[in-house]
């Protein structure tokens, strides 16, 4: 038998949602640094079946705690979640796409993919409650790609002076417009970056600073998102010999497919683990 440890957010009294075939037991911890109604469990599970225990779900019978951190970023703070296993190899930071943020349920399950596979996570939001506000309205924040970019290197700042994580080398995960702002962030701060990987991304939003990117990229795109591959494909010419384009079948802009997400997850994460070093 293997014991792992899984979070969801908004369980139902009743059960566990999105879980089959499993068996919970144990205790729930309630995440304080959230509000009743978004708080996190967690939830220690006991699987029968080995090949349950493998994929996004750590293997370990250990809690894995995340920590609700502001990070400041030119004048303002930034809200974001921190996960990090024990051994981690490197720290994932997301990028996340436009009218998103680190609550995004694709973003936190690839996350959860990344922790399985010994990786920290931190999933921020790029903009202020404030911002968010007036960003609904305007729509003009979220396509501000250089400023989100900005944000993207004082994050970078951040995680290498913070005693929990100044240790670890950063990969960079964009997803949608956020792409192109980690690219851009790769570009103008390479330092201890050691992969980046977009997820349905706009890199060609990075334009010139493709060129100068020099970590290896992994440009990951539905099969069913014509124009984006067209995009992807122009963006990889310009970036270096060791970047590549992977075609998820049957997918189509948000992997919202059967199946889909989970390959997405795991290109990320094999792509992760060899280019970390570790």
């Amino acid at each position: 038998m293997r014991f792992a440890c899984v979070s969801f957010r908004k369980v139902p009294q009743s059960g566990i949602s999105g879980v089959n075939n499993l068996t919970a037991i144990g205790h729930y911890v309630g995440n304080r640094t959230e509000s009743p109604l978004s708080f996190q469990i967690y939830v220690i599970l006991i699987f029968s079946d080995d090949r349950a225990a493998r994929g996004n779900i750590m293997s370990d019978s250990v809690l894995l705690e995340t920590v609700a951190v502001r990070i400041p970023a030119g004048d303002v703070f930034l809200n974001a979640d921190l996960t990090i296993p024990a051994e981690a190899k490197a720290i994932i930071a997301f990028a996340h796409g436009s009218g998103s943020g680190r609550h995004s349920p694709r973003n936190r399950y690839v996350a959860k993919t990344l922790n399985g596979y010994k990786f920290a996570t931190l999933l921020a939001d790029l903009l202020t409650e404030e911002e968010e506000i007036v960003d609904m309205r305007t729509r003009h924040l979220r396509f501000d790609i250089p400023m989100l970019a900005a944000r993207l290197i004082d994050i970078a700042a951040w995680l290498q002076h913070e005693p929990q994580t100044k240790h670890l080398k950063i990969g960079w995960f964009g997803a949608s417009t956020g792409a192109g702002a980690a690219l851009i962030a790769a570009a103008r701060r390479p330092e201890n970056i050691v992969a980046v990987v977009s997820r349905g991304g706009r890199p060609d939003l990075a334009g010139n600073y493709l060129t100068h990117v020099s970590a290896p990229v992994l440009l990951i795109v539905g099969e069913n998102d014509p124009q984006v591959i067209d995009l992807n494909e122009e963006a990889l010419s310009h970036l270096n010999a060791q970047s590549k384009l992977e075609i998820v079948p049957g997918a189509t802009h948000l992997f919202e497919e059967p199946g889909t997400l989970e390959s997405a997850a795991l290109l990320a994460a094999k792509w992760f683990q060899n280019h970390s070093g570790a």
